[in-house]
């Protein structure tokens, strides 16, 4: 995770909002900003995401079936983030691609992922990320 955390007590002296407004609405109390000193890129910090919830969770990547992406912020066109991730994961089991959609796109990647693995049934433990840098 990135060391610099940006509060909404600092976007009040940014912007015309409040702590309590954004939280009521978006449950965001802050948020992690990249550093591009540390080569902080999106395909580091999800790959790093990545590894600990999988850890949290006692999945090992090789056990994953597909990898679904949701950004519009990837390092690259191609090889996609999720492709990118994948490799890093060492999740060699899995089939991985990007959905990009906006600010819905964990929305979509979620969807995906949810109506996809009841059509396919030999896929059984996906993994959806979301994740964007901004810039």
């Amino acid at each position: 995770m990135p060391e610099r955390i940006l509060s909404n007590k600092d976007l009040e002296t940014i912007v015309d909002t409040t702590d309590e407004w954004i939280v009521r609405r978006s449950g965001i109390k802050e948020r992690r900003i990249s550093s591009n000193e540390q080569k902080e890129s999106t395909t580091d910090l999800a790959t790093q995401a990545s590894k600990k919830a999988l850890e949290m969770a006692e999945i090992s990547p090789v056990d994953l079936d597909m990898i679904v992406v949701g950004t519009v912020t990837p390092d690259r066109q191609f090889p996609s983030a999720a492709c990118m991730i994948q490799k890093a994961l060492y999740a060699d089991n899995a089939f991985a691609f990007d959905v990009s959609a906006g600010c819905s796109g964990f929305l979509y990647a979620l969807t995906v992922v949810n109506t996809g693995t009841p059509l396919l049934p030999q896929y059984r433990l996906p993994w959806m990320k979301p994740t964007e840098k901004a810039i």
